[in-house]
C-alpha cells in the first residue's frame, strides 16, 4: 500500500474486488479473451455508479477517487482496471457533449440495468460513417481499439457525417447491426478486448445523437480529453506500484537465506529505492492532477480555455512520468527478484508488457512538446481527443 492510499476513502466494494482480480490475475493473462466472471463481478460491486451523481442514485464520487480506484485496479490487473475506467469515461461523455436530459436518462439506465459501457471511439479511424436513409440514420463500417466492447451493454460511437464532421452516439451494443470481433491477442493488456467493431445498417435515433454542444462544443466538452487521460495516468501509476508491490512480495516468500541476501545487496538496495521513488513521483503527480481535474469539473461551463489549458499541462505531467515509471519498474524488478523470476509460470513479465502496449497507443513523445511549448512559449495544448 502507497501513502496516497490512507487518504483514499476505503470502499468495501473495492477490497474484495481487487482481491479476487489479484488471486486471478497471472492466468487471465496468459488465457487472453473477455474475462466475463470478473466483468461481472464489476457489475455486482455496484462500482460502475461512481461517477453517477448521488441525486440520480449514484455513488456520487468525485474524479480524485475515481483516479485514485483505477489506480488501485491497475496495479493488481491494468486490463481490467482499463476497462473499469473508460467505463466511467464513457458514462459521463453524454454529460460532457449531451443534453442534461440525455445524461439524466443514460446514468438512470446505468444504474437500474447495471451496464458496462464499451468503447467505439478511437478518432483516428474514419471508416465508420454515418449517413442518413431517408428519416433514419444509419452507421455503416468498422472501427478498431475498441477498448471494452466485447460483453459491454453501452457503446459511445463516434463517426463522420456525410460533411465529414465528427459525430458521437451512445447507443446499445446489442443494436441490430454492431458486430464485435473476438480479434485482440496483442502481447499486453490481454483482457480488454481493444479489438475491432463493426456496423452494418445500423440505426441510431435522434436523440442518441450528442450535439448539445457535441464534441470540443465548448471549453466544458473540451475536458474529455483531459480525463481521458487522467484516467491513462493512474493506469500507468498503478502498473508501476503493482509491479514494485509484486517485487516486494516475491522477495518476501523466498527462503530466509536468499531474502536476506537480497536485503543486504547494496546495489539491490538502490535499484528497489530508485524504483520505489519513481511510483511515489508518478502517484503524486497524479493526485495532483486530478485534483485539478476536479476543479475543472466542478466550474463546470464557467471554465475559461486557459483554465482548461492549465488543466492539460497537469495531466500531461503526470502522464509522462508515470508512463515512465511504470516502463521502468515493469522491467526493472528482474533486477531486485534475481532469475528465477523470469519462469513464464509466474508471468511477472505481464507490467512491462501492459505499459509497453497501452503507452503506444498516445505516445508521451506528443506530451512532452506539449509541455516544452507551454514552459518556453506560454502555450496551452490545442484541445483535440489527445490533449
Amino acid at each position: 500500500m502507497s501513502a496516497l492510499d490512507a487518504s483514499f476513502p476505503s470502499d468495501p466494494a473495492l477490497e474484495p474486488l481487487l482481491a479476487e482480480l489479484a488471486a486471478t490475475a497471472a492466468r487471465r493473462d496468459a488465457e487472453g479473451g473477455t474475462a466475463k466472471h470478473e466483468r461481472d463481478l464489476i457489475r455486482a460491486s455496484g462500482l460502475l455508479g461512481l461517477a453517477i451523481p448521488r441525486a440520480l442514485g449514484g455513488a456520487g464520487a468525485d474524479w480524485i477517487e475515481i483516479a485514485q480506484a483505477v489506480r488501485r485496479m491497475a496495479a493488481v490487473d491494468s486490463a481490467l482496471a482499463h476497462l473499469f475506467a473508460f467505463h466511467h469515461l464513457m458514462v459521463v461523455t453524454p454529460q460532457i457533449f449531451g443534453a442534461p436530459t440525455q445524461a439524466r436518462t443514460l446514468m438512470e439506465k446505468t444504474l437500474r440495468e447495471r451496464c458496462f459501457w464499451g468503447n467505439a471511439v478511437n478518432p483516428k479511424d474514419p471508416r465508420l460513417r454515418l449517413s442518413r436513409d431517408g428519416a433514419i440514420l444509419r452507421l455503416d463500417g468498422v472501427k478498431t481499439f475498441c477498448s471494452g466492447a466485447s460483453d459491454s451493454d453501452m457503446l459511445i460511437v463516434s463517426a463522420l457525417d456525410e460533411q465529414d464532421r465528427l459525430k458521437i452516439a451512445a447507443i446499445p451494443t446489442k443494436r441490430a447491426g454492431v458486430r464485435i470481433h473476438d480479434d485482440w491477442d496483442n502481447m499486453g493488456q490481454r483482457q480488454t478486448d481493444s479489438g475491432a467493431v463493426s456496423f452494418e445498417r445500423v440505426e441510431v435515433r435522434e436523440d442518441e445523437l450528442l450535439v448539445s454542444p457535441g464534441p470540443m462544443g465548448s471549453p466544458f466538452a473540451a475536458l474529455r480529453p483531459c480525463l481521458v487521460q487522467l484516467l491513462l495516468s493512474a493506469i500507468f501509476a498503478g502498473l508501476a506500484r503493482g509491479a514494485l508491490d509484486e517485487a516486494k512480495a516475491y522477495v518476501r516468500g523466498l527462503p530466509s537465506e536468499g531474502a536476506g541476501r537480497i536485503g543486504a545487496d547494496p546495489f539491490i538496495l538502490h535499484t528497489t529505492g530508485e524504483l520505489w521513488t519513481q511510483a511515489a513521483a508518478a502517484e503524486a503527480l497524479l493526485d495532483r492532477a486530478a485534483r485539478a481535474f476536479q476543479n475543472g469539473w466542478e466550474t463546470g461551463d464557467a471554465i475559461t480555455p486557459q483554465q482548461r489549458g492549465a488543466i492539460a499541462i497537469e495531466i500531461a505531467t503526470a502522464k509522462t512520468v508515470s508512463v515512465r515509471a511504470a516502463l521502468d519498474t515493469g522491467s526493472r524488478i528482474f533486477e531486485i527478484m534475481g532469475a528465477r523470476a523470469t519462469h513464464a509460470r509466474l508471468r511477472l513479465d505481464r507490467f512491462w508488457r501492459n505499459a509497453r502496449t497501452h503507452a503506444l497507443h498516445d505516445p508521451i513523445d506528443h506530451k512532452l512538446k506539449e509541455i516544452g511549448d507551454f514552459v518556453l512559449n506560454d502555450a496551452y495544448p490545442t484541445p483535440s481527443f489527445y490533449s
